[in-house]
């Protein structure tokens, strides 16, 4: 039990860098927390408040998980102080298991108490070692809290500042019609490189501390995986044909954001499915042809389904995967008409709106 706790947080906190063996604790853990409460919460939670309850599960989930840790260390010292005959000296004079694990807890958390003394050379040796792996663990966990919120922070800078370039959710027509102005698409190059440079520190930051793609952003019309969808579809439009475009910068983000979702999918298990319904039908192809047209972004006429068609083989079913495990939301390719930005539109003003709607509802139906 302490050896496997031990190689857990080593890989956990310490490796950076995928874990392949297929039994992990901590692995385990997740899947049979999180499966559980997003189905409880999609279940019983009203859809306008299920976000934030999905929200709280990965802060949570770590406080457990660390506890879990904590609590296996101390039940193991403890079964090794019973296995030596509870060699142990109490006030009371008690002795049993009982005491053997209160006075593991009080050793593995520096409480030194002093009513709960070993009193044998093995006892004795436990303690001295259990102490210093308590006191390991306490500064593990200070060092490690401090550099997950860094991570974190670090990706949502760049997902709150796709808000103004590609909508509420991003995506790829309405990133590249506000990047249709003149000089429009030098801005787009300097934007996919810094999405580039952002996927690989997805992939690191998310391969060193697996617990951040449990951390949903702050917005609910906001995550990760909808920022990278919107990349790849913006990406792979303008490799398939979008005319005057910075194609060979789109080819080096759509490689590493694809590289950051495949690795993201191993890491999770989460196998690649297809879903019924195409996101982007012959229909909504034209309907982004005429988007496109009227910001001056034309595209080409031949070849662009079939080459669009398959750019989007090698990455959207990885997406559905990621999107129905997370229960995220994968955007669409055209933005929903009349829906303003975040930066648009506070709590107060949505609630003017409402009440105006309501208002005029009410004059309407009078």
């Amino acid at each position: 039990m302490i050896v496997v706790v031990l190689w857990e947080g080593f890989e956990t906190i310490i490796l950076p860098r995928r874990v392949t063996r297929r039994f992990r604790l901590t692995r385990l853990f997740y899947r049979r927390t999180w499966l559980p409460w997003a189905k409880m919460v999609t279940s019983l939670v009203a859809p306008h408040r299920r976000e934030n309850w999905l929200s709280v599960f990965g802060p949570l989930s770590l406080i457990f998980l660390l506890g879990l840790w904590a609590g296996m260390l101390i039940t193991g010292f403890a079964l090794l102080h019973w296995a030596i005959g509870s060699a142990v000296l109490t006030g009371g004079g008690q002795t049993g298991f009982i005491t053997d694990l209160y006075m593991s807890g009080t050793t593995f958390f520096t409480l030194g108490m002093g009513d709960a003394i070993p009193r044998s050379t093995a006892g004795r040796c436990l303690v001295v070692i259990e102490s210093g792996l308590g006191f390991a663990f306490l500064a593990l966990v200070i060092g490690y809290l401090p550099a997950l919120n860094q991570t974190f922070s670090r990706r949502e800078v760049n997902i709150s500042l796709l808000d103004a370039r590609a909508g509420t959710p991003p995506t790829a027509a309405e990133m590249l019609v506000r990047h249709g102005h003149e000089r429009g698409m030098e801005a787009l190059r300097s934007l996919l490189h810094e999405w580039e440079r952002w996927s690989a520190e997805v992939l690191e930051g998310h391969l060193s501390y697996p617990v951040l793609a449990y951390f949903r952003s702050q917005h609910d019309n906001q995550s990760w995986l909808a920022a990278l969808t919107a990349i790849l579809d913006t990406c792979a439009l303008i490799m398939a044909g979008v005319e005057g475009a910075c194609r060979r910068q789109a080819e080096l983000t759509f490689a590493m954001a694809r590289h950051a979702l495949v690795d993201l999918s191993l890491v999770f298990r989460t196998k690649p499915r297809e879903t019924k319904k195409d996101r982007l039908p012959p229909e909504k192809l034209e309907e982004l042809r005429t988007v496109l047209a009227a910001a001056e972004i034309r595209l080409r006429e031949e070849g662009i389904d079939e080459r669009l068609t398959e750019l989007r083989r090698q990455y959207e079913p990885y997406l559905h995967a990621m999107a129905a495990y997370f229960r995220l939301t994968v955007p669409p390719w055209i933005a929903e008409e009349h829906r303003p930005d975040n930066w648009q539109a506070s709590s107060w003003e949505r609630r003017a709106i409402g009440r105006k709607t309501t208002e005029k509802a009410d004059s309407d139906h009078f």
